[in-house]
């Protein structure tokens, strides 16, 4: 009986240890660590996106502004009601590149400073006033060495389309020789700009050094020998979806959050960007259009081109699915805030129903925002390039 005892405890030590039972140290028997990472060729997509997409956008942007400066020399040579709303369309046109490309508003449009110069709110309306009734002679150099806050985006609409209180249907009768000399002169500055920074992008990123390459040739080769901006793909993809965080959250967080207040007592309309033209609810839509341009990699109707969607589907095929229809239900949602009546965004925010439709929209961009940077952000840990 003794010996018998002995066998069956052996046996029962042996099988333990090879089931890596208590006591054993065998660290083979450790359960894996499941592979997450995923492949993904990123050139295709840099290049579409940097090309059809950013460059495309700029471009647009340029010979929108040309064509805004033209609508304003013919409203200054012949001052009637037809060129007067001709020169307002152009304005409302060139406004749409330029919103959609906050989506990107990385390289040259910020180190060479042309964001405020382009956009600068709000517009510092009693500088603005003082010049106009200087009686002085304006002219494209004098208005460049002027503060942003009297020129760009802002000065053009408040101009074009008067102060937006009761409407944004600004008469000739209304619009004096001063305001359009200003008008022109601004506009020029504008153009020029415009221009700068889709040089910048095709040409060279640094006028100011002959040598330099086109912002698009660096975007395109990260990691090159003379590129001291984006050291690899990775970089490229990361400023990229960071450029989509930013926005969301501007749009979010700031464009709309700021004039809303907690409550219509605490609404704040002077916050309200485009509030001349009433154009703040296309602004918003077009910065989350700019979103799903970047996402999808498509630009004024381009379709099957590789975008961030194809980055995230490597990863994920239903984290792309889900993100690509957040972006277009922010997009709803904001394009919702009018109502049946088309109420503009100043009004909208000193409306109880106009503040819940706003709300509805700042939710769907909260949710938009979470998820890009909690889903799809943590993705450039898992790449294997």
């Amino acid at each position: 009986m003794t010996m018998r005892k002995t066998l069956v405890a052996a046996s029962l030590v042996s099988v333990l240890a090879a089931c890596g039972g208590s006591g054993s140290d065998d660290s083979s028997t450790t359960p894996p660590t499941p592979d997450n990472s995923f492949s993904f060729d990123a050139t295709p997509m840099i290049n579409n996106l940097t090309d059809n997409v950013i460059v495309a956008g700029y471009a647009d942007l340029a010979a929108k502004a040309e064509t805004a400066l033209q609508a304003t020399q013919t409203l200054v040579a012949t001052p009637n009601q037809a060129n007067l709303e001709a020169a307002q369309d152009a304005w409302k046109a060139s406004r749409q590149p330029w919103e959609q490309g906050e989506s990107h508003i990385f390289g040259p449009v910020d180190s060479m400073g042309i964001d405020p110069h382009l956009d600068t709110w709000p517009l510092n309306t009693t500088d603005l006033q003082t010049a106009l009734a200087s009686n002085a002679s304006f002219d494209a150099a004098t208005i460049r060495q002027w503060n942003d806050d009297v020129q760009g985006f802002h000065t053009m609409e408040f101009l074009l389309f008067g102060d937006g209180v009761n409407d944004n249907e600004k008469a000739i009768g209304e619009m004096t020789a001063a305001e359009r000399d200003y008008l022109m002169a601004v506009a020029e500055v504008f153009r020029d700009y415009a221009k700068a920074l889709d040089d910048a992008w095709q040409v060279s990123h640094n006028p100011q050094d002959t040598n330099a390459k086109p912002y698009a040739e660096l975007l395109k080769a990260p990691g090159s020998s003379d590129n001291t901006f984006y050291s690899s793909e990775l970089a490229v993809v990361e400023e990229l979806i960071n450029g989509l965080i930013g926005i969301v959250d501007e749009v979010g967080n700031g464009k709309i959050a700021d004039p809303l207040g907690d409550a219509v007592g605490s609404a704040d309309t002077s916050k309200v960007e485009s509030q001349y033209s009433w154009n703040s609810l296309a602004d918003f839509a077009d910065n989350i259009k700019g979103v799903r341009n970047v996402y999808q990699g498509e630009f004024s109707g381009q379709a099957d081109q590789p975008g961030l969607i194809d980055f995230v589907n490597a990863a994920d095929s239903a984290l792309a699915t889900r993100i690509a229809a957040e972006i277009d239900d922010a997009i709803i949602k904001i394009q919702a805030i009018e109502g049946s009546t088309g109420m503009p965004f100043r009004q909208a925010i000193l409306d109880d129903d106009g503040r819940q439709r706003v709300q509805v929209a700042v939710d769907a961009l909260t949710k938009l925002q979470t998820s890009l940077e909690s889903d799809v952000l943590p993705l450039l840990s898992r790449w294997q390039q």
